[in-house]
């Protein structure tokens, strides 16, 4: 059976996320972004995301996790509750992706963002307004 993308073009489908607890990293990160984690999916936790992109949270074998960026567009409507719930869980948000500024945003392209970390280290980002590109 083939699919047809030509009306849609090229998309980000899936991404495999690693993790030393799948459950437990799933579980942070929706919660923050108040979404719900879905049943396993062989040996991976899935994450769907508005957009139809999922993230499968994959048990890594034993050794450290090499941390990624992940750049999560929010609306703006939501922004602010998820800072909440950053913060109720004792979680440090910074301004920029560095860490340096801890408990600001940013307000870049005329929108709000903030970057944190996963249980493993993942740095995640949340931002209202995509980054203008040249």
């Amino acid at each position: 059976m083939t699919h047809d993308n030509a009306s849609t073009g090229i998309q980000l489908n899936h991404t495999v996320v690693h993790a030393s607890d799948r459950a437990a990293s799933a579980r942070f990160l929706a919660g923050v972004l108040g979404r719900t984690v879905g049943a396993p999916f062989g040996p991976f936790l899935p994450l769907d995301l508005d957009n139809g992109v999922t993230l499968d949270y994959y048990q890594a074998p034993e050794g450290p996790i090499q941390p990624q960026h992940y750049a999560f567009l929010v609306p703006d409507a939501e922004f602010d509750g998820m800072i909440g719930r950053l913060e109720a869980a004792g979680v440090t948000y910074y301004s920029d992706p560095n860490r340096t500024r801890p408990h600001e945003i940013n307000r870049l392209f005329g929108g709000r963002g903030a970057y944190f970390a996963d249980p493993d280290g993942h740095n995640m980002e949340i931002l209202t307004v995509p980054y203008a590109r040249p």
